[in-house]
């Protein structure tokens, strides 16, 4: 009787023991493999949910309870990839990069059919790339560079048929490049330098029509060059591959001269145990013709086999002298050490502080020639390079940050500027606006001037400027700032109702608060700081942060612009309707333009519309509020409050500057609110 029961009792077990682990398990699993002596993701713990606010830092899960983001990046993580990362089914992105773990790539990260980012880049990660990542068909971006992957590059990554970038560089590749990449038509950067690939460059992958950036440099390629690659322009970089010839190519031999050399040489396959149906897809196999001179059949004449062997000898030094400078050229384009495993992975304060007592001129700054503002051997200017030391960013870093101004990371573009979505080693994420040196201000005292400002400013209602980098080498000024998660203003302007999207009264009335006070700042409200004009205030100017907080952008940056880009920028200004009208006639910008803008903003926010009509501004003269409050608040909102900011925002666009309140009236005036009361 005993017996039974105790199987009955092992038997209602059994359906637990068998049972999948769960979400936060897995997690576990995967934290006890990352970081094993639990040093860096101490909030993962047993007792808490994945997906609450505050617990399992870097995890973000999505609207029906999943993970579905993992970033981690830059965290300091020493221990190894673990294979229970397969079992997040819902997982879309995974951004381990700039850490120090160890270990292979586990083939179960292949089952992960929905994960479209995988970030594995600067790490210490050995072995071969899994062939099973091609069967990762959502897959957009993949980055395992700088890291010590060997053997080749499996040719079922050809059927990630969504793929954009591949960043496979500074790594210990072997083998052919697989003309089945050529079948990636959604590729548009594929970074291969670096390694020790052989055999030719494969014409089907020359033909990928979305195809920017194709970097093959420091390889040991040859062959004939695709001329459908000149397309690219610069986006191809191909040099230090001595075997590579081609017509159109600066440095490239013609294949004409060079075509014998390269048919006699023998094919980088040993001859036993292959056919010709194990090569990889872009071995280039020429025919040898025996009946050509060259290819007689070798002599057992003495005198023919001292020569061969002072040849062999000659061969020998001249390869070694080939590798030797090859792998100095290597060593000095590695960038210092900024990505030796030796290096601690350091945070960027750290990194700047290496970068600031380096000599190498590829670690300093980089100005372009006659646009160096901050060289210490120039004086008059007024100014030390001290004073912006804490700002300095090496240029460097910000390409490792936008991964070399990847497509991907790609924000937007306009007149002047590029604008990047970046990562800094310690894991921030940041923006990087590019701002070409003909587009910035040619006097030089000006431009400091100008930068002097941006780097002064702070306040809780601005964007911060994380920092700066002037290059040589593109000739661009690049500024770091804090990325803000919930886009800006415009955006939840002239919404759906259930978009999601649909601003709160008490959030438009604290927004609408926010945005005074950071205006109120610039303008050097109760003598904070000398005042500073905006003159570019608008609704998409205006971000919005994870706790509803309003951010100005672009504060003083006319500070640092020609004048005729700073004109050319108010056009989408005037159409919109933020132009004070009295700039017609003075061509001037003063604190009451910057009242006038946000005086329309007040106006968007209450009425929830881009274009503010004048039915809007008679409803509010007329104090009507219904007519001009948002009609998707239905009706949630105080109607004192609605009737106040109405007349407020009447005040700051009076047609007549001297008729507008002050900023510090209008901020006096919004804290009386009974919102701020509370």
């Amino acid at each position: 009787m005993f017996m039974p029961l105790f199987l009955l009792f092992l038997l209602s077990l059994l359906p637990f023991s068998l049972a999948a682990p769960t979400e936060r398990e897995l997690l576990l699993q995967i934290k006890a493999s990352l970081d094993p002596q639990n040093r860096f993701l101490s909030s993962w713990t047993p007792y808490s949910d994945p997906c609450s606010s505050g617990s399992f830092d870097g995890v973000a899960c999505n609207e029906e309870g999943h993970v579905a983001n993992i970033s981690l990046q830059g965290k300091g993580l020493s221990g190894q990839i673990p294979a229970a990362l397969g079992g997040l089914k819902s997982l879309t992105g995974l951004y381990l990069h700039f850490n120090a773990l160890s270990g292979g790539i586990p083939k179960e990260i292949a089952t992960l059919s929905q994960l479209s980012d995988l970030y594995l880049n600067v790490n210490n990660l050995s072995g071969e790339i899994t062939s099973q990542i091609g069967n990762m068909a959502n897959l957009q971006v993949l980055q395992l560079c700088y890291n010590k992957l060997t053997g080749g590059i499996p040719t079922q990554l050809g059927s990630l048929k969504k793929l954009n970038v591949l960043a496979l560089q500074y790594n210990r590749l072997t083998g052919a490049i697989p003309a089945s990449l050529g079948d990636l038509e959604m590729l548009t950067r594929l970074d291969l330098s670096f390694n020790s690939l052989f055999g030719s460059v494969p014409v089907k992958l020359a033909n990928v029509p979305m195809l920017k950036v194709l970097d093959i440099r420091n390889n040991t390629l040859s062959g004939n060059v695709p001329p459908v690659l000149k397309r690219l322009n610069s986006g191809f970089q191909y040099e230090n591959n001595l075997g590579l010839c081609g017509v159109g190519f600066s440095d490239l031999k013609d294949c004409a001269d060079s075509g014998k050399i390269y048919r006699d040489r023998p094919e980088p396959f040993k001859p036993s145990g292959l056919n010709r149906t194990d090569m990889p897809e872009s071995a280039d196999l020429q025919p040898v013709d025996c009946s050509k001179t060259n290819c007689s059949r070798s002599s057992k004449s003495p005198t023919i086999g001292v020569i061969s062997g002072m040849v062999g000898v000659v061969l020998v030094f001249t390869v070694a002298a080939v590798f030797t400078f090859a792998w100095y050229r290597r060593r000095k384009q590695k960038i210092g050490s900024a990505f030796d495993t030796s290096d601690g992975r350091l945070s960027t304060d750290q990194a700047k502080e290496v970068y600031r007592r380096s000599a190498s001129p590829l670690i300093s700054l980089e100005y372009a020639s006659g646009w160096d503002p901050l060289d210490k051997g120039r004086s008059g200017n007024g100014f030390s390079q001290e004073v912006f030391e804490s700002f300095m960013f090496n240029l460097e870093e910000v390409e490792r940050a936008t991964q070399c101004f990847s497509e991907v990371n790609l924000l937007g573009k306009s007149n002047f500027s590029a604008i990047y979505k970046g990562f800094l080693r310690d894991g921030s994420v940041v923006v990087v606006k590019c701002i070409a040196k003909t587009s910035c201000k040619s006097d030089e005292s000006e431009f400091l001037h100008g930068l002097k400002i941006l780097t002064s400013l702070k306040h809780e209602n601005l964007v911060r400027l994380r920092g700066f980098c002037c290059s040589k080498g593109r000739g661009e000024c690049f500024l770091i700032y804090d990325f803000v998660h919930n886009g800006n203003l415009l955006q939840h302007l002239d919404v759906k109702p259930g978009s999601g999207k649909v601003l709160e009264w008490s959030t438009r009335v604290s927004i609408i608060y926010g945005i005074a006070k950071g205006i109120g700042y610039l303008h050097g409200s109760k003598g904070s700081k000398p005042a500073l004009v905006h003159q570019n205030i608008s609704a998409e100017k205006v971000l919005i942060d994870n706790r509803s907080n309003p951010l100005l952008s672009d504060s003083g940056l006319h500070k640092l612009l020609a004048d005729d880009i700073v004109f050319s920028t108010l056009k989408a200004s005037a159409a919109m309707g933020y132009l004070a009208p009295e700039y017609t006639t003075t061509g001037r910008f003063t604190e009451k333009s910057d009242v006038y803008a946000f005086g329309m903003i007040l106006f968007q926010i209450l009425s929830g519309k881009r274009k503010i009509t004048q039915l809007v501004r008679h409803a509010a003269e007329s104090c009507k509020v219904e007519d001009f409050i948002d009609m998707n608040l239905e009706g949630k909102y105080s109607d004192s409050e609605a009737t106040k900011l109405g007349r407020i925002a009447l005040l700051c666009t009076h047609e007549s500057p001297n008729q507008r309140p002050s900023m510090d009236n209008v901020i006096q005036e919004l804290s009386g609110l009974e919102q701020f009361l509370k």
